[in-house]
């Protein structure tokens, strides 16, 4: 046996012990899975959508549909149990546009709309209840902006607008937008991900030109420009964990498809970790717990990849299951113990309505009880039927018994 959580001897009637978030001494460490699931499809197969999240909520916004080929106005909402709403619409259909998080908002920036099929400066915010804003519009109409948090602030970076934008728009916790110090090349098809007190803006693309630059602004939103990355590149993605901002994949100058990780901590100290198991462009990063997901995209087979990779704090990689559908040009947010990836376009040409859900497998404890105990660490109280039960940790609940004692052992 393991530690005794709870001896009783004697006495008469039931006692009610409860936990609140208790972690044993002894537990079942998680064995370093991702569990991967399907949840309901988005409500409109699209591609080109952008993800966000807010509270208890995973935003996926707006994209082009394969019926009239329109750009989409629809938002899906799914909440920590994986339940899909549909809340107010973007006030503008629109597809290529990006998402960012600050506060208690979700913002979708930019893009291109339906109405005269131009650039859009168009920002539409949802909060924790799902109910719509439209705060001061980007000061650049443009697409394929990117998004990343820093400290009190969103901020909206590069994109495509009649040519490269090196524009940077910063939003706070108000709503209020501000416009910082430019990046220090125009450019699109960049990536963004934070980490620390920095948000960075990597790579990207202009003129014929592939870019290592990257760019780093900080709670005051001051810049700095910290290492390049290693290879310069675009149409790749970032997504942090830990002490660490990720950047992976790619297309190189020579137009090869890159398998590239290039890491940066909370110094702005670049390192190149384990490369993606397989190289490809147009993935797309999440965040999940102690893991940053790097999914699907283009691979050197000129075909649609259903290849997931994970790192997790200590930066060592592991290959999870699979996407459900090989595709591209998807989005991906997480929401409560989910990494969420949805939408995109397949290899036979068809926009996707699916999403796929990883969350990381929980550790556990062990309890040894009497028999005839009764507990409830779950939404209903049980009885103990044998002496060892598994629960979750941390623990959180109840147990009702007499006589005897409670133990946890590995």
């Amino acid at each position: 046996m393991g530690e005794a959580i709870i001896t009783r001897r004697g006495g008469s009637g039931e006692v009610i012990v409860e936990f609140d978030n208790f972690i044993p001494s002894d537990i079942d460490p998680s064995d370093e899975e991702l569990i991967h699931s399907t949840p309901t499809a988005l409500s409109v197969a699209r591609r080109d959508l952008a993800g966000a999240s807010v509270g208890n909520y995973a935003l996926f916004a707006g994209g082009e549909d394969d019926v009239d080929y329109d750009y989409r106005d629809t938002v899906d909402a799914y909440n920590t149990d994986l339940v899909r709403s549909t809340p107010t619409p973007l006030s503008v259909g629109r597809y290529r546009l990006a998402g960012a998080s600050v506060g208690n908002y979700a913002l979708f920036a930019g893009g291109k709309d339906n109405i005269d099929y131009d650039y859009s400066s168009t920002v539409d915010a949802y909060d924790a209840s799902l109910v719509r804003f439209m705060p001061t519009a980007l000061s650049v109409a443009r697409a394929e902006p990117v998004g990343a948090s820093v400290g009190n602030y969103a901020l909206f970076a590069g994109g495509y607008g009649g040519g490269s934008k090196d524009t940077v728009d910063a939003y706070d916790t108000f709503l209020t937008r501000s416009t910082p110090t430019p990046l220090s090349a125009a450019r699109y098809w960049l990536a963004g991900a934070s980490v620390g007190n920095y948000a960075l803006f990597a790579g990207g693309y202009v003129n014929f030109d592939f870019r290592d630059t990257v760019d780093a602004y900080d709670t005051s939103l001051v810049r700095s420009t910290p290492t390049p990355l290693s290879v310069a590149r675009s149409d790749f993605t970032g997504a942090s964990v830990g002490n660490y901002a990720l950047f992976a994949g790619g297309e190189d100058v020579n137009f090869d498809y890159r398998d590239t990780v290039d890491v940066y901590n909370a110094s702005l100290v670049r390192s190149t970790p384990t490369p993606l198991s397989v190289a490809r462009r147009l993935l797309v990063g999440v965040s999940v717990g102690n893991y940053a997901l790097f999914a699907g995209g283009d691979d050197n087979d000129y075909k649609y990849n259903s290849t997931v990779d994970a790192y997790n704090a200590s930066l060592v990689r592991s290959t999870p299951t699979e996407l459900s559908v090989a595709r591209c040009d998807f989005a991906g947010a997480s929401v409560g113990d989910y990494a969420l990836f949805a939408g995109g376009e397949d290899n036979d040409g068809y926009y996707r309505d699916t999403v796929d859900a990883y969350t990381p497998q929980a550790s556990v404890a062990r309890l040894y009880m009497p028999i005839g105990t009764k507990y409830k660490f779950g939404e209903s109280e049980e009885t103990a039927i044998t002496n060892e039960i598994t629960v979750r940790v941390p623990i959180t609940g109840y147990i009702k018994f007499k006589n005897g004692v409670i133990s946890n052992e590995v």
